[in-house]
C-alpha cells in the first residue's frame, strides 16, 4: 500500500522487528534495480517515500490506477501516463534520474536533500487521507522525564524515518528546540515499535515521529511511560514536484493541473483512496521558505 505515513498502532506493530542500527546514520540500502522507465514519450510520476512500508512491485497496481486517473483528467490516451512507487532512498534517486521521470511526489526531508541535485520544482502540496491539511508536525518522543533539553541527547540513539536526511532532523524538525549534540546517533526507523518499547523502558532511545506515528502512541499499552518532549512547527508534508527539463512547460503544467483536479472527479476517487491521498492543494510558500531556511542553517557534514 502506498503511503507516506504509518497510520496506526496496528501498522506500528506490523513493522519488522529487526534490530536498530547502532552506528551512524545508515548508508544507502542495497535494493533491486529501479523499475524500468515508461516507453519513450510517456511521462512518469515517481512517488518516493524512503523508509516507508510497501515495495515497488506491491504498489504497482495502485500506481497504475492513479496513472490512469491522471491520464483521463489530462485528456491523454489510455496508457499515456505512468506512475511508480519507490520505498528506498537509493531506488528513488536512481528512478528519478531516468529521463521519463517528469513528476515526483516526495516527503519534505527527501525534497530538501535532493531538490537541487534532481532539479525538483515544487508545484502542489499533498493532503493525506484523514488529514485536515497538507502540513506536518514532527514529534520527539522519549521515556517520560528523560529529556529536558537538546543537550541531554548526547550519547543517545535517535530513531526516525527521516534519519537519511540528518540536516532535516537537526534543522526543520528539531532546530527550534536547540542544537543537537554531536554525540547523538541517528538510526533508521526499521523497528519503530521495538524502539518505543526501549524508550518506555528507560533506555537512551528517542524517536522523531511524523504526525500519524505520534498520534498512534496513545493506543499503545505502555503509552504512559512515554513523553512527547517537543514538536516542530507545522511544516510542509509531501510535495508534488516537476523535474526541471523533463517536459515542456505547457505539458508539465497540464499534468499538474490534472492532479490538482483529481479530487473533484468522482471516477478518480478510488485511485486517490488507493494511495491514501485526499487531494492536492496549492503550496504554502511561506512554510516551505521557513523549512528551506532551517535546512540551510545546518552545516552540511561529509
Amino acid at each position: 500500500m502506498l503511503s507516506f505515513r504509518i497510520l496506526s498502532a496496528a501498522a506500528l506493530a506490523a513493522l519488522p522487528a529487526a534490530p536498530l542500527a547502532s552506528g551512524p546514520a545508515a548508508s544507502l540500502p542495497a535494493d533491486a534495480p529501479p523499475a524500468a522507465p515508461a516507453p519513450a514519450g510517456i511521462p512518469s510520476l515517481v512517488a518516493w517515500a524512503p523508509g516507508f512500508p510497501g515495495s515497488t512491485k506491491e504498489a504497482q497496481p495502485t500506481m497504475d490506477a492513479l496513472a490512469a486517473a491522471v491520464a483521463a483528467a489530462a485528456q491523454l490516451p489510455a496508457g499515456g501516463f505512468a506512475a511508480v512507487y519507490q520505498e528506498t532512498e537509493k531506488g528513488g534517486l536512481a528512478r528519478l534520474q531516468q529521463p521519463d521521470a517528469a513528476l515526483a511526489m516526495v516527503p519534505l526531508p527527501a525534497f530538501l536533500k535532493y531538490e537541487k541535485e534532481l532539479g525538483l520544482v515544487p508545484r502542489l502540496a499533498v493532503v493525506q487521507a484523514g488529514a485536515p491539511d497538507a502540513s506536518e508536525s514532527w514529534s520527539l518522543v522519549a521515556g517520560a522525564g528523560k529529556l529536558k533539553g537538546a543537550a541531554d541527547l548526547a550519547g543517545w540513539q535517535l530513531v526516525s524515518g527521516a534519519s537519511y536526511a540528518p540536516r532535516f532532523v537537526r534543522g526543520p524538525a528539531l532546530g527550534g528546540w536547540g542544537a543537537l549534540p554531536a554525540g547523538v546517533t541517528l538510526a533508521p526507523a526499521g523497528a519503530v515499535l521495538s524502539a518505543l518499547r526501549r524508550a518506555a523502558a528507560g533506555e537512551k532511545v528517542a524517536l522523531l515521529l511524523d504526525g500519524a506515528q505520534a498520534a498512534s502512541i496513545a493506543t499503545l499499552p505502555f503509552a504512559k511511560e512515554l513523553e512527547t518532549v517537543t514538536r516542530s512547527a507545522p511544516l510542509p508534508g509531501a510535495l508534488l514536484c516537476t523535474v526541471r527539463g523533463r517536459l515542456p512547460d505547457a505539458r508539465a503544467t497540464a499534468l499538474v493541473q490534472a492532479l490538482a483536479g483529481l479530487a473533484a472527479r468522482p471516477e478518480a476517487a478510488a485511485a486517490l483512496a488507493g494511495v491514501r491521498i485526499a487531494r492536492f492543494v496549492p503550496l504554502d510558500e511561506a512554510a516551505l521558505k521557513r523549512a528551506r531556511a532551517a535546512w540551510d542553517a545546518v552545516p552540511e557534514t561529509p
